[in-house]
């Protein structure tokens, strides 16, 4: 298999894990010789609910044997889309109840970006250095990481890019501002959580001068944080929330979301504002509607923050600088890129999943499902101090 996927599959990176995946379940994942390895990544903070979760298979087989694919988004009333819908609309704030379903994060970036556009007739769109909102060409448009975009420009015109958390950079949000777009949590800069009310100045900028408040809950929403909502953590209320990631229980989905008055704006005039095949796909939603429920029905959110603490308290090492994020979304910064990518390549060898941040080259993400076991945490904590302890003392 490895010579044919290398052979016939695109590529990402010169150096893919290149793990033969036999199967998963819960916390783990087995390769094609049979060794598990405990998986402290979640598929990139998407499986919610680790691997193969029977409610979420169960919702699957069901949906399937029902129908699948029957008509492009929003013309037909299909149960699983309008229940996730309306399960989603019970976790957000009253003025957030129109939910637009898509494929993909960065699909429902593309959405958010139109729709704002679109609701104040204005062109100029405002993010945040080392950002990161997907990678269609839109999306990179407001990631502000010109190492990941020079090589395909020109990109969309008229973004700029301000320092997240830096007060004095908000007098750039102007009357020429269509919306700002913020991840709520910085991803891939390094795990940065918005500090000194930085999200309800940017709020309040913005109803200042006419611009909408585009946060990015790909990474933190769905209880990842603590909340089922990132926003919910630092008092701010956005006017478009983009979702993804771990809404869909490790299917792909999307969604963004906002007012009935704003979000109506796409079905005319013209009509077709945002158009989607397979966005809301039947399968999907009933996945993405079983996760909600799970989630939102249990002691998973509560317990996010009990686990970080867990984490924290079983990595203390003097070569650990700090342990950035909120809940379940945490990074580990190293010295250097050298000894990170070590650690995460050894733990890889001893049974752990660990991964990069796309940025911030000193940290390493852990990002579990939110159903990881205490048990399974220490486990994997033990592997990864004995890793650090061990080339700390080789670099030392």
């Amino acid at each position: 298999m490895k010579s044919d996927f290398y052979k016939y599959q695109a590529q990402t990176t010169p150096h893919p894990l290149a793990i033969e995946i036999s199967h998963a379940k819960g916390s783990y994942i087995y390769d094609a010789k049979g060794k598990k390895y405990l998986d402290f990544v979640a598929g990139v903070s998407a499986n919610s609910l680790g691997h193969s979760h029977p409610k979420v298979v169960n919702a699957v087989k069901e949906q399937l044997e029902t129908y699948d694919h029957v008509m492009v988004y929003g013309e037909f009333i299909q149960q699983p889309q309008l229940q996730l819908c309306k399960a989603l609309a019970k976790t957000l704030p009253e003025n957030l109840q129109s939910i637009y379903l898509t494929n993909s994060g960065t699909e429902a970036t593309e959405g958010a970006l139109k729709l704002a556009k679109r609701f104040t007739e204005r062109s100029e769109i405002i993010s945040a250095k080392n950002a990161y909102h997907g990678n269609t060409q839109g999306a990179m448009s407001v990631c502000g990481a010109e190492e990941q975009n020079s090589s395909f420009r020109p990109l969309i015109p008229g973004v700029k890019f301000i320092e997240f958390n830096n007060i004095i950079d908000i007098e750039k949000i102007t009357t020429k501002t269509a919306a700002v777009i913020l991840e709520t949590i910085q991803g891939g800069a390094g795990f940065i959580e918005p500090k000194n009310n930085y999200l309800q100045k940017i709020k309040e900028r913005c109803n200042q001068v006419g611009a909408l408040l585009i946060l990015d809950e790909i990474q933190t929403g769905i209880g990842r944080t603590g909340k089922f909502w990132g926003f919910e953590n630092y008092n701010v209320v956005p006017d478009i929330i983009i979702a993804g990631k771990g809404l869909g229980g490790g299917m792909p989905i999307g969604a963004f979301i906002s007012s009935l008055e704003i979000m109506n704006i796409l079905k005319d005039n013209p009509k077709l504002g945002h158009i989607t095949t397979f966005g809301g796909h039947p399968v999907i939603a009933a996945a993405g509607l079983a996760t909600v429920n799970e989630i939102t029905s249990s002691s998973l959110i509560n317990e996010t923050l009990r686990k970080e603490e867990l984490i924290r308290k079983h990595l203390k090492h003097s070569a650990i600088k700090e342990i950035r994020g909120k809940g379940l979304m945490l990074a580990i910064i190293m010295e250097n890129p050298e000894v990170t990518s070590e650690v995460i390549l050894e733990s890889l060898d001893k049974g752990l999943i660990l991964f990069w941040l796309l940025f911030e080259k000193n940290a390493i993400r852990i990002t579990p499902p939110l159903n990881i076991s205490d048990e399974e945490i220490i486990e994997g904590c033990d592997i990864l101090l004995q890793i650090i302890i061990k080339k700390t003392h080789e670099h030392n």
